[in-house]
C-alpha cells in the first residue's frame, strides 16, 4: 500500500467513523470466504456497513478526532484482524453478531462505540443486544407520559357516569 493509498484510506475511515454515532470493531479472522460473504450479505440486508481495515489506519483515523469523542479507549482493542461494522441503529450489529454466532464461533466483538460510550470485549455482546434503540426509548417515554393522562380521563369518565347514575336515581325518586 503506497503512502497516497494509506492517506486516502485514513481520510475515508476518518469521515465514516467520525460521522457514525455507532460502530463495532470485531475479529472475523479464521472465517472462510464463504462465511465472510454470508456475513456481508447479512450486513447488507440489515443496513450495516462492513469494512475490513488495518489497525494502524483505524487508529490514525480516530486519533485526529476531538478528545470529547472518547475514541482513545478503543485503541487497546486494535490488535489482530479488525472488521468495522457501522450502523444507524446501536444494537443492530450486536444482534447480527449474535445471530451469526449461533452457527459460527466468530466474529468476536472487540469493542463497540455507542454514542461516546465504549464497550470492550466479547462479553459485552449480551449487554449491547439488550440496548434499547432511540425509537424504543421514545415509545417507552410516550407510554409513561400517556399513562397518567389515560387514568385521569378514565376517572373523569367514570365520575361522569356515577353522577349521571345519581341524577337518574334522584329523578326517579318520588317527591
Amino acid at each position: 500500500m503506497t503512502r497516497e493509498d494509506k492517506t486516502a484510506a485514513i481520510a475515508e475511515l476518518k469521515e465514516e467513523l467520525g460521522s457514525a454515532q455507532f460502530f463495532y470493531l470485531a475479529d472475523s479472522s479464521t472465517l472462510s470466504v464463504e462465511k465472510i460473504n454470508k456475513l456481508r450479505r447479512m450486513c447488507f440486508t440489515q443496513g450495516i456497513s462492513m469494512k475490513v481495515a488495518k489497525n494502524t489506519l483505524i487508529q490514525k483515523a480516530l486519533e485526529d478526532a476531538p478528545e470529547s469523542k472518547g475514541y482513545a479507549a478503543l485503541f487497546e482493542a486494535l490488535a489482530g484482524p479488525t472488521t468495522i461494522l457501522i450502523s444507524e441503529n446501536p444494537k443492530a450489529p450486536a444482534k447480527l453478531l449474535e445471530e451469526f454466532r449461533k452457527t459460527e464461533a466468530r466474529p468476536l466483538l472487540k469493542a463497540a462505540y455507542i454514542d461516546s460510550s465504549v464497550y470492550l470485549g466479547d462479553d459485552q455482546l449480551a449487554v449491547l443486544v439488550k440496548l434499547k434503540s432511540r425509537d424504543e426509548m421514545i415509545g417507552e417515554i410516550i407510554g409513561l407520559l400517556q399513562s397518567p393522562a389515560k387514568r385521569l380521563a378514565s376517572q373523569i369518565t367514570a365520575t361522569g357516569a356515577k353522577i349521571a347514575g345519581i341524577v337518574k336515581t334522584l329523578e326517579e325518586r318520588p317527591a
